[in-house]
């Protein structure tokens, strides 16, 4: 039997999730988007293990990330200009996904949420995050960029 493809609808809709209450909202999702979700949540807790090798396997190689100075172009750049977050004991700032859309053609998606400061657990910014599907069910980041949260 055929696997039921979501509608567009479905797919383009993007997905709230209220911290705390993932597991609940989870069922929402459709299997692709929460592909995306888990490989979002396993990429945050690269920074929180501590774990620079682990982040580094999430790159694309020809990612961009938007850094204080501007663009970043590369894994070798990402990975360098990514490196000082994992130095000390603990992690500086922490995320977690909100939104997640993926494209009806299911190779690209979209992840988005709070990032926090670790020392309060404020909020001080909000990423947008673009996956790219490298084979099934493997979504690496080909975009990243953060915005300052002011509430």
């Amino acid at each position: 039997m055929a696997r039921r493809k979501p509608s567009a609808k479905e797919i383009l809709t993007v997905r709230f999730q209220k911290a705390g209450c993932q597991n609940k909202s989870m069922n929402h999702l459709s299997t692709i988007e929460n592909q995306v979700w888990e490989t979002e949540k396993a990429f945050a807790a690269s920074m929180s293990d501590r774990n620079f090798e682990d982040f580094c396997s999430f790159l694309e190689e020809d990612c961009i990330f938007y850094g204080n100075s501007g663009f970043i172009k590369g894994k070798a750049a990402v990975s360098a200009a990514w490196s000082d977050f994992f130095t000390g004991p603990e992690a500086p700032f922490s995320w977690e996904p909100a939104q997640v859309a993926v494209r009806v053609a299911e190779d690209l998606a979209l992840s988005s949420g709070p990032v926090y400061r670790s020392s309060d657990h404020k909020q001080v910014a909000v990423f947008n995050s673009i996956w790219k599907q490298v084979s099934p069910g493997v979504w690496r980041i080909i975009f990243d960029k953060g915005e300052v949260y002011s509430s």
